[in-house]
């Protein structure tokens, strides 16, 4: 494959002083990662699940609000809230995962038409 035709994301992830914190750099932003309390951690930042779940939520808005460009459908606006279950003895392991997109500006239809879009990409 031409090197034209792949995306390359690089994200660089550090120890700091703190036990069971990281500090991520992509591009140039930092984002500061904790493990969580009941692993060690000092918890008071966003977590790697946190971390994981808003890039999949953020998805879902990028990718429906794009689509709603490209077909010309109005979209006023566009909120997913997400929530995910995982057993404590395993947190590597999602139990459930629920999403919940609401859409302002498109008719029942097109909401319908736009979800489907991100289900299927």
């Amino acid at each position: 494959m031409a090197s034209d035709e792949l995306v390359v994301n690089r994200v660089l992830s550090t120890s700091t002083a703190t036990p069971g914190r990281a500090v991520n750099t992509v591009r140039h932003h930092e984002l500061v990662i904790d493990e969580p309390t009941h692993l060690g951690g000092p918890g008071e930042e966003i977590t790697p699940a946190d971390a994981f779940l808003a890039g999949v939520s953020a998805c879902g808005v990028l990718l429906v609000q794009g689509r709603a460009r490209d077909t010309g459908v109005r979209l006023d606006q566009i909120e997913v809230s997400l929530e995910a279950i995982r057993d404590r003895k395993d947190t590597s392991v999602f139990q459930r995962i629920e999403m919940r997109f609401r859409l302002r500006g498109p008719t029942q239809a097109q909401a319908v038409g736009l979800v489907e879009h991100y289900k299927t990409h």
